[in-house]
């Protein structure tokens, strides 16, 4: 197992960063919108301002960060005179994109932002909408809300093939009379884009939006749930101590699977400290656990079919605890800071001390 564990560890990264994929979304609105704001309030790692952006088309670019299963395509140029020339060329980009044969690299959804302030509607934006939504589901923000006056109603009726219309107000902000308006409705748009992203590409949404840590953990649950139901079956192999030395990399791909979703970088050093801290290290105690089912097991008939239904149901409890516990260090880790503030060393200590008890 020793001389194993380090292609076991690749392994699991590989295919935990295979089952996450990468979101791609489209933004778009005028300049002065609050595109780059949106982002950085709503996605890991100030995407907009420390992200590498490439263009794709005259009036759009491609933003990537790394670690981030994230690309945004940031559409600037709706307020040009010659914006219909701008959507031209966009559509052509958007259906090339589309009708590439890897689903990875689809743009799966797009938002269309609009100033609450302006109080304005641009013929731009109404066509922008019934174009883009020829390909992907649109989802309409209002950016910098503080007073609605109906005009999200206004919104929904005009951005009719919008999926639905959200207010949000990315950051705080103070009006002239000293009021401050506190964020909100980030966590209403997350919802409604985990809702209508393809389902291959909901772990990557999960994983690189910073809004909603119920998203990462709920996808996380099903990530463990998976891990426990293939260490039952494990354990019930008629084998004496096989089960033991078999849940290694069902335990280390559900841990890299937990990490990917939750949006930290996925290093082959961290993890190999990870689970020789906590894996080999509770290996004496998960032994201790089954013994009695693996002795149980060197006995045929009646013996064996027991110490199978034994050793199935402690494997599947020791994997369901020791994935939950990691997943509520994350989520601790994560409530009141951002994912560039947690240090591989609070993951360990956290996830140690979780799972001790």
């Amino acid at each position: 197992m020793v001389e194993n564990i380090g292609k076991i560890i690749e392994d699991a990264i590989n295919k935990a960063l295979k089952d996450r994929g990468e979101v791609n979304i489209l933004i778009a609105g005028k300049t002065g919108v609050g595109k780059s704001t949106l982002i950085n309030a709503v996605f890991q790692g100030n995407f907009a301002t420390t992200g590498d952006g490439r263009p794709v088309t005259l009036e759009t670019r491609e933003i990537k960060k790394d670690g981030i299963p994230l690309k945004l395509y940031d559409t600037r140029g709706l307020e040009l005179k010659k914006y219909k020339e701008t959507f031209k060329e966009l559509e052509s980009f958007v259906r090339t994109k589309n009708n590439d044969s890897n689903p990875m690299n689809h743009i799966h959804m797009a938002w269309i932002c609009i100033d609450e302030s302006s109080r304005r509607i641009e013929d731009a934006e109404i066509e922008f909408c019934s174009l883009l939504s020829n390909h992907m589901p649109v989802i309409g923000v209002i950016t910098k809300a503080s007073s609605d006056e109906g005009f999200r109603h206004k919104v929904q009726s005009l951005l009719s093939q919008a999926k639905n219309v959200v207010r949000v107000n990315s950051i705080s902000r103070t009006l002239d009379d000293g009021y401050v308006i506190k964020p909100s409705g980030l966590n209403d748009l997350v919802d409604l884009a985990m809702e209508i992203v393809p389902e291959g590409q909901k772990n990557a949404f999960a994983a690189a939006q910073r809004v909603n840590i119920l998203q990462k953990k709920n996808k996380s649950h099903a990530i463990v749930a998976t891990a426990a139901a293939t260490a039952a079956g494990t354990g019930a192999i008629p084998i004496p101590f096989s089960d033991a030395v078999a849940l290694v990399p069902i335990q280390v791909g559900m841990l890299a699977g937990i990490t990917a979703v939750f949006g930290f970088e996925l290093k082959r050093a961290f993890l190999s400290t990870l689970v020789s801290s906590t894996i080999t290290g509770a290996g004496a105690t998960l032994i201790g656990k089954t013994i009695v089912s693996n002795l149980l097991k060197m006995f045929p008939g009646i013996g064996s079919v027991a110490g199978g239904a034994i050793a199935a149901a402690t494997a599947s409890g020791l994997t369901v605890a020791f994935g939950e516990a990691y997943i509520a260090a994350l989520a601790y880790l994560l409530k009141n800071k951002d994912i560039s503030e947690v240090s591989e060393a609070d993951i360990l200590s956290e996830f140690k001390k979780r799972y001790s008890k």
